[in-house]
């Protein structure tokens, strides 16, 4: 009786746990309406004709987030006309990082980048999906199902020296109507700036 009580325990922590950190795999995300840097709304509603979101926790200063910055725009470039579009998530505080700031992230428009910028104002978004880096991958179907977790690729510092890449892998993957291999990568980045 002990033994099973005990095993009722670890299942129900471990079952917390899981919910505390997050979308998993295979959990479908509650959509969100969050501010672009053009002042509009956006929600993964707006996205009619998607086959899959590439939702990017991303930041400006993070030197993780600068060195995929090109990366990402070409994420986007490459699968929004394939229906797999980039939706960039800013969700530090700028009251902690002031380079993160709303008016921070209008650079943007400097960069040019074709893709959605929006900011997780009061910090609702990124925890329910369990984001903790910049940047940080969440690969969504059609139905908004998580299908992948984790990072780009396999090497943040040298694009040249790149050997996986997780994200386009796991998009194929998805097209073919497979479930990606890995489906859970370590997301290497700099930590969510959160107020204290």
């Amino acid at each position: 009786m002990k033994k099973l009580m005990y095993a009722f325990l670890m299942f129900t922590i471990s079952l917390f746990s899981i919910n505390a950190q997050g979308y998993q795999i295979g959990q479908t995300v509650e959509d969100f309406s969050l501010k672009n840097v053009d002042g509009k709304m956006i929600s993964l509603k707006d996205y009619k004709d998607a086959n899959g979101y590439i939702v990017i926790f991303t930041c400006n200063h993070c030197p993780y987030a600068i060195m995929y910055e090109q990366r990402i725009i070409d994420l986007h470039k490459k699968y929004a006309k394939q229906g797999y579009p980039v939706i960039a998530i800013n969700p530090n505080d700028p009251d902690v990082v002031p380079d993160d700031s709303f008016e921070a992230k209008k650079l943007s428009k400097k960069k040019k980048y074709p893709f959605a910028y929006v900011i997780d104002e009061g910090q609702q978004v990124y925890p329910k999906f369990g984001a903790t880096k910049t940047p940080h991958v969440y690969l969504l179907d059609k139905n908004k199902v998580v299908k992948y977790i984790g990072a780009i690729d396999d090497n943040a510092q040298d694009i040249k020296a790149v050997k996986i890449k997780y994200v386009e892998n796991a998009i194929a993957s998805i097209s073919a109507g497979t479930n990606p291999d890995p489906a859970v990568t370590k997301a290497i980045g700099c930590s969510i700036k959160k107020k204290s």
